[in-house]
């Protein structure tokens, strides 16, 4: 037979596991030094830059248009 729970504790243990794994992942992003945040950002914009490079002209999205084939 089933367990019984309890909806409305299982929603707040739910949430409250939501909010450790964002606060996790801002201790991450907070507890680095200058150098590592400056790092990261400037590889986040190289690697932006590399996907626009990848991009072809005319093409704004990734679906076909009228009439292509894939």
């Amino acid at each position: 037979m089933a367990d019984i729970i309890n909806l409305r504790q299982a929603r707040k243990n739910r949430a409250r596991a939501e909010r450790e794994a964002e606060a996790a992942a801002s201790r991450a992003r907070s507890g680095r030094t200058k150098s590592e945040k400056t790092r990261e950002r400037a590889e986040a914009e190289a690697a932006q830059r590399r996907l626009a490079g990848h991009r072809l002209e005319g093409s704004t999205s990734g679906t076909p248009q009228d009439g292509d084939a894939c």
